[in-house]
């Protein structure tokens, strides 16, 4: 174990230690007279003294050194021997084992030996390790007490720690830390990784410097393990700018494993919440936990494994042995109980696995413990086979918990069981298609009685009795006999099998199966195949006249969803004699429309027509119906959805997958996105829609044995079968045509039926006949060479890819959204993405903090590009105030609300990033006439509201007196008087105003004097402060000179009828401000009409301040937003996490 540094002095003290390994920095000692074959006679003297000694004062055999060559002070880091020389010693570990000791010795070497050299001073070196080994010690310490739940305060140490350093809000919870290295190019900064629910943080503190790093998981475009050129194993963090490499980890694959689980729940909630359903436990982010996560990543082995639905949650894993009738042996494996089921595998991967829905079992008990049979209990299921566990630890606990389990399946879902003779047992495998009219496979039967189903075909009449198969069968054209006998050998090895192995979804799964299952699985046996491999068997029993019930409530229902299934239902399989008659169609049209019913969250999907085609080929219309269930829901997971995400990341995983396995091809490939964009069929239709329908069922077959590994697989087998000819392709057409041609001449030669038509074959027009491949031959070579990927390999890699997916797509809405509003603004395209990303981060922290509010969704990925991302008026707030110019102190929050209603066009009360920008850019860029006139509409309606906060509190200043003579000081100290001219300026404004473009109402008393105090408060702190100050009272005092006279010349006629009409529809609301009149008054001592017609115009505004150099100055000036966006991306937290603090303490304070 590792040890808090201590120095050692052994200064003329006997030779106790021997040295047992060396390097450059670290020596592995072991202590004499520990594992001396011979004896001599100071080990021996050694040992004695060792072992006289109390327990607590035994020195441990090994142990490590730190050596920094031309110091003069020496570490022991594991315990060792001393270096000749040396005085003084630092102890850091001790080992009891000499395979204790080298597992520390190998990770020094992997972590910390080559890293050393990059220090240049000695005392650096000493500093570091010691370090670092003291943040072992209490990473190991935490670790510990994690496990057994029994000290806390370590982790309250941390989290205290953790909110210190980077100030989030409450909201954001801590959910583990580890201590580590960060690398800062060659240099590696030790520290500690807080993992918390939003976000990657680390901190380090080290010789004198101070590090922080925060990084967002949803900023995350790829979390993957490599080496550099110092490490051999390291965790890589990329984001859009920067790599970053974490190392020195105590246990990397369960920090890498933690990473991955808190990337993927917060991406997917995040970015993908259209198809994304959490686990109960995950649902609400604060209270998610470490325990929560590991306990969800075997979840989600558990059901990817034994491909059972989304909602069984795994409860024990236990290491047991299960009694083998056909190998006569107990096969050591792992149970594993969920909510309904107990599933058995061996640890030799392909050896044995089970599957015992609790619907079939009958008893659970407890056996006799014996020395031959430790721990056995037995579970009896209902075809009257019983199961033997062994070495089970917790055995009463288990089976009790098993049989709460049992006893509450068996209440929601009553099994009836058979009490006539067992036929199953004499009659060959199944009943046959045509003479089977209930659900019976093997000893499964539906739960209703005779009466029920009969009363069952009643009500749904419509729903066809058989597999299609059956009733459109056609012989072959070639050696018919030949075939059929083909056909007859296979139904007899499946009997054989069936016989030793079981024939129930209980059945024994082993190597020997997934060999015939290679081979193809008899017609006649293929749809009941395919239910229990799926155990979509199990979803049939348990829910008898769903399907019916769904059928007639979607029945005659027309909406979006069933004008695309009727567009798409004659081209399911049009060559095939099924669906060239009504009676085929009309099955498709229900089991498709049936589960558009079922689950609108993915409606219907393109390629489900060709997939559910075939299933009502081979199974019952009901049977295919759950068969669609079981592939839709979970054995191809958002597969069908608006985004296909599932195929997009299983295409990923793919491009990996070739990279390993064929090298060359992926070499001569520079971009795999050809290729995997010419697979993107294989994976969604199961290789249905591009190779001849009788091979592709054997495909199918595998698919519903082994999942998507089969297609995995098999994909890469096609790829080696023409990675020549994919070597010499010029370009992605010519590689296009090499794998359609290839696929369209793959053969089944053990087909009973006549070959059905191909999709291709317009690719194969060559004079020479082309090379026939066999599919049993394809897919057995894909077993054999490309058959090792395992579940949880594929899974992993899923995550990994995910990740890149999701990013793909945000990166693709940000394009689009950049594509169309660049041509329409002046920003450059740089700051542009800047300031996507901060609107963006702006919505996501507050998915981060905040409870959603129904105002402000969550991200849609199924809205239009622009409509993706919106925020709400406090967001809008904050946005505002990072980076808009006109800043206005305290009135900037007010501001930026009538900014926020005026670009709400449709009053949703939220706004889009385009919106967002346009105004942005009058405000950098526009033209002076373009900044008054936003500045004009922010102060009249909709944009300035009767409830506005700051209206009720009127701008009282002198420089806003009527009192004051309107006169224009000059240079040389004379005045002129401009009352004569404001007439003629009135009438003159009026005749320039641009017809072409929609007249703004006028502005009123009021809303002029809040007009003024924007402007006050946008010159405050301006270097011309005094000089716009005066300039502003000049205008204000024109302008107010101008409503008067406009006032009067309204009353007394002097105007235009269409001036009058102007300031008539201009009038304000009753509530008026009293800048302007008495102070002693308050505002409802005026009658309305007093005030009604006093008005300006933007063309009055405009003119006005035309006259001020200072104010033409101010407005024109060039502005810097790249300076502003910087510091946006400084203080964007620290001013949300403020807000948060503060709206937190305000509700501790309103609960006191």
């Amino acid at each position: 174990m590792w040890l808090k540094p201590e120095e050692v002095l052994l200064k003329n003290a006997l030779k106790l230690w021997v040295t047992q390994k060396s390097s450059c920095y670290f020596i592995l000692q072991r202590r004499r007279g520990h594992g001396e074959g011979g004896g001599r006679l100071t080990g021996r003297l050694v040992g004695a003294l060792d072992a006289v000694l109390d327990s607590n004062a035994r020195v441990a055999p090994f142990r490590i050194l730190l050596q920094v060559p031309g110091s003069q002070v020496y570490s022991p880091i594991a315990c060792g021997e001393l270096l000749n020389g040396s005085d003084v010693y630092w102890a850091i570990a001790t080992g009891a084992t000499l395979e204790e000791i080298n597992q520390h010795w190998d990770w020094l070497e992997q972590n910390l030996l080559h890293t050393l050299s990059v220090f240049d001073n000695k005392d650096d070196i000493a500093s570091f390790v010691k370090g670092k080994v003291k943040a072992l010690i209490a990473e190991e310490t935490s670790s510990r007490l994690a496990e057994q739940e029994e000290e806390p305060e370590k982790f309250r140490e941390a989290l205290v720690k953790f909110e210190a350093r980077f100030n989030f809000p409450e909201a954001e919870k801590l959910v583990t830390y580890y201590s580590c290295c960060c690398w800062k190019g060659r240099v590696p900064r030790q520290g500690w990784l807080y993992l918390s629910i939003n976000h990657l943080c680390f901190y380090s503190f080290f010789l004198g410097k101070e590090l922080k790093l925060v990084v967002p998981w949803v900023d995350i475009q790829k979390l993957e393990r490599t080496s550099n050129v110092f490490l051999t194993d390291t965790i890589r963090i990329t984001t859009q700018n920067k790599e970053r490499d974490f190392s020195m980890f105590l246990n990397l694959d369960e920090v890498f494993k933690v990473m991955e689980q808190l990337a993927d729940v917060t991406l997917r909630r995040l970015l993908d919440n259209e198809v994304f359903d959490l686990d109960p436990d995950l649902q609400e982010p604060s209270q998610i936990t470490k325990r929560d996560l590991e306990a969800r990543a075997q979840n989600e082995f558990f059901r990817a494994f034994f491909r059972l639905p989304r909602k069984e949650k795994l409860h024990e894993v236990v290491d047991c042995s299960l009694w083998t009738p056909f190998s006569r042996c107990h096969t050591a494996g792992r149970m594993f109980t969920s909510d309904s089921y107990i599933c058995f595998a061996s640890r030799e991967d392909g050896c044995c696995k089970v599957v015992l829905p609790l619907r079939e079992v009958v008893s659970i008990e407890k056996m006799e413990d014996t020395s031959l049979l430790p721990h056995p209990i037995i579970v009896s299921i209902r075809s009257k086979v019983a199961f033997q566990f062994i070495e089970l630890r917790d055995r009463d606990s288990l089976v009790e918990a098993l049989l709460v389990r049992l006893k509450q399946v068996h209440a929601n879902h009553p099994v009836h069981y058979n009490t006539s003779a067992d036929d199953d047992m004499a009659s060959p495998v199944f009943h046959s298609t045509s003479m089977c009219s209930d659900h019976r496979f093997g000893d499964l039967e539906m739960v209703s009685s005779q009466n029920s189903e009969e009363s069952e075909k009643e009500k749904s009449p419509l729903l066809h009795p058989d597999a299609l198969f059956t009733a459109f069968q056609q012989s072959g054209s070639q050696s018919p006999d030949s075939r059929m006998s083909r056909e007859q050998i296979k139904i007899s090895l499946w009997n054989d099998h069936f016989v030793e192995y079981g024939r129930t979804v209980c059945m024994f799964r082993t190597e020997k199966i997934r060999k015939l299952v290679a081979m193809g699985i008899p017609e006649s046996l293929r749809g009941r195949l395919w239910l229990l491999f799926s155990d979509a068997v199990t979803d049939l029993v348990s829910h008898p006249g769903y399907y019916g019930n769904l059928v007639e409530e979607s029945l005659g229902k027309c909406c979006l969803v069933t004008e695309e299934i009727e567009r798409d239902l004659h081209r399911s399989l049009p060559e095939h004699p099924a669906f060239q008659n009504e009676t085929g169609i009309a099955a498709l049209r229900r089991v498709l429309t049936a589960y558009a019913h079922r689950n609108p969250r993915i409606g219907y999907c393109q390629s489900m027509n060709i997939l559910t085609s075939v299933l009502l080929l081979y199974a019952k219309e009901e049977e295919a119906f759950w068969l669609l269930v079981a592939v839709c829901e979970r054995m191809l997971p958002d597969y069908f959805n608006h985004r296909v995400i599932g195929a997009q990341v299983d295409q990923s995983v793919f491009e990996e997958l070739i990279k390993g396995h064929l090298p060359e091809l992926a070499e001569h490939m520079n971009d795999l996105s050809a290729l995997a964009s010419i697979s993107l069929s294989w994976f969604l239709t199961l290789f249905l829609s591009i190779m001849p329908l009788e091979s592709a069922v054997n495909v199918v077959d595998c698919f519903f044995y082994d999942g998507i590994k089969a297609i995995f697989q098999l994909g890469l087998a096609v790829l080696e079968a023409n990675a020549e000819d994919l070597c010499s392709s010029k370009d992605d057409g010519q590689a296009l045509m090499i794998l359609s041609r290839f696929l369209d001449h793959i053969k089944n030669e053990d087909s009973p039926g006549p070959p059905v038509g191909s999709h291709h074959t317009f690719f194969s027009d060559d004079q020479e006949p082309y090379p026939v491949t066999d599919i049993a031959d394809l897919i057995r070579d894909s077993y054999e060479k490309f058959g090792d990927q395992s579940v949880e390999q594929i899974e992993h890699l899923r995550y990994k890819h995910r990740i890149r997916v999701l990013q793909g797509h945000e990166d693709t809405t940000k394009q689009n959204v950049l594509r169309v509003v660049i041509p329409e603004v002046s920003i450059l395209p740089e700051d542009l993405e800047e300031l996507y990303d901060l609107f963006k981060r702006e919505h996501m922290m507050s998915c981060y903090w905040e409870q959603p509010r129904p105002v402000a969704p969550r991200h849609d990925p199924s809205r239009p590009y622009a409509e993706q991302y919106r925020i709400d008026a406090r967001q809008f707030a904050h946005l505002f105030q990072l980076v808009s110019p006109w800043t206005c102190g305290a009135h900037t929050e007010i501001l930026a609300e009538r900014t926020f209603r005026l670009l709400d066009d449709n009053m949703d009360q939220l706004i889009e990033f385009k919106a967002f920008v346009s105004c942005l850019d009058i405000m950098y860029n526009g033209e002076m006439n373009e900044k008054i006139k936003l500045l004009y509409r922010l102060h009249i309606p909709p944009a300035l509201t009767e409830n506005d906060r700051d209206s009720q509190s009127p701008l009282k200043n002198p420089l806003l007196s009527t009192s004051r003579p309107l006169v224009f000081g000059k240079p040389n100290g004379g005045a002129v008087d401009y009352q004569k001219q404001l007439k003629q300026m009135i009438k003159d404004l009026t005749k320039e105003k641009d017809k072409t473009e929609k007249e703004l109402p006028k502005m009123s008393q009021r809303e002029f004097i809040q007009f003024c105090k924007t402007l006050y408060s946008m010159f405050h702190e301006d270097p011309e402060e005094n000089d716009l100050y005066q300039a502003i009272a000049t205008v204000t005092t024109l302008l107010l000179q101008i409503g008067e006279v406009g006032q009067r010349s309204s009353s007394s006629g002097s105007c235009s009828q269409e001036s009058g009409e102007e300031l008539r529809a201009s009038a304000p609301s009753p509530e008026q401000d009293s800048v302007f009149s008495d102070t002693g008054k308050t505002p409802q001592e005026f009658p309305e009409e007093a005030e009604g017609d006093w008005t300006v115009s933007l063309e009055h505004i405009l003119a006005s301040l035309l006259t001020e150099q200072s104010l033409v100055n101010f407005f024109e000036k060039p502005l810097d937003m790249k300076s502003k966006l910087e510091n946006a991306k400084i203080n964007q937290y620290n001013l949300k996490t403020l807000e948060m603090s503060q709206s937190q303490s305000e509700l501790k304070l309103s609960n006191l």
